[in-house]
């Protein structure tokens, strides 16, 4: 059996044939028109989904997963990425259900982003056989997913665990989902790169200024790109010690773009975890790198897809409630 994957954020948008193993069969992937008409970013998926389906199997494909960054509704099947201004409220589910390719008998089935990461390394990855996590993505945005009872925990519409949006700054920075200070406004790529610009840093010539080529520059021991990093540990610490007050975490995974810097990142965040987490229930609390690292999204989406199809997935640790 076969199951399809998509995983769209503010960046790529990316596909999957993916086995019931969680390997990954065939990819196609695509640069997201983030600041595009709701039509071109709708071309984007549909140039990934007519890849995909050149690919040997596809006409028995058994089910389709959609990671979408959110806010979403999984019950409308809509989205309304913070980072993706064009789309809000719009029906994802629906138009990916009328593609001419999708085999009659798929019916798509749409999560958060995170919410799939944090599926897929329950299922898989690092957080296999942990009752209680928090699964981070850290990339154009920031997002989250929780595993509460050694079950992903979903919430009403499917936006349970979106850390990115938790303030950790009351007169902070005014972030595009309309509030102040949230996470997503320091710890993201996009902010990474905008506040060692802002502080005076610049790339090489000819190399784009963004978080990876701040992550080099920090390596080397640039002051203001790890500066930079040490701004967005902070924020993401912040935040994870409140989550931890509030539902008692045994581990926190993250994965995304921005997890790819290693150290630069994970050091100062570790060093403000010990800070934040002040209460003894809290402390002493692990952070560790997505094992399926930039896969994660895509398992994960396959893996809520054939689940409800009804498929129980080869060795799965995942319940999903």
């Amino acid at each position: 059996m076969l199951y399809g994957a998509l995983d769209i954020g503010g960046t790529k948008i990316a596909g999957a044939l993916v086995e019931a193993d969680g390997t990954l069969t065939a990819r196609a992937q695509r640069p997201t028109p983030a600041r595009g008409s709701a039509g071109e970013l709708m071309a984007a998926v549909h140039a990934v989904l007519d890849e995909l389906s050149e690919q040997p199997g596809w006409a028995s494909l058994t089910s389709m997963g959609i990671g979408s960054a959110g806010p979403v509704d999984t019950v409308a099947g809509t989205v309304s990425p913070v980072n993706i201004p064009a789309w809000r409220g719009f029906p994802l589910v629906e138009r990916i259900r009328a593609h001419p390719r999708i085999p009659a008998s798929v019916r798509p089935v749409l999560v958060g982003d995170a919410v799939a990461m944090a599926a897929a390394e329950h299922w898989l990855g690092a957080a296999r056989g942990v009752d209680n996590a928090l699964c981070m993505v850290v990339s154009t945005g920031v997002g989250g997913g929780l595993v509460l009872g050694g079950s992903v925990h979903l919430g009403r519409s499917g936006n349970a665990g979106h850390i990115g949006h938790i303030c950790v700054e009351q007169d902070g920075p005014l972030c595009p989902c309309g509030a102040r200070g949230c996470v997503e406004r320091f710890a993201s790529g996009t902010a990474i790169a905008s506040r060692a610009l802002e502080c005076g840093w610049a790339p090489p010539p000819g190399v784009p200024a963004t978080a990876a080529a701040v992550a080099v520059a920090a390596r080397g021991g640039d002051p203001v790109a790890l500066a930079a990093f040490d701004r967005a540990g902070r924020a993401l610490a912040a935040a994870v010690a409140a989550t931890a007050a509030l539902v008692e975490l045994d581990l926190v995974v993250v994965g995304g773009g921005v997890a790819q810097a290693g150290d630069v990142l994970f050091d100062p965040f570790r060093r403000h975890l010990r800070t934040y987490a002040a209460l003894e229930f809290t402390r002493g609390l692990p952070v560790v790198r997505a094992r399926l690292e930039l896969d994660a999204g895509l398992v994960g989406a396959a893996a809520a897809g054939a689940r409800a199809a009804g498929v129980r997935l080869a060795d799965t640790a995942a319940r999903t409630a």
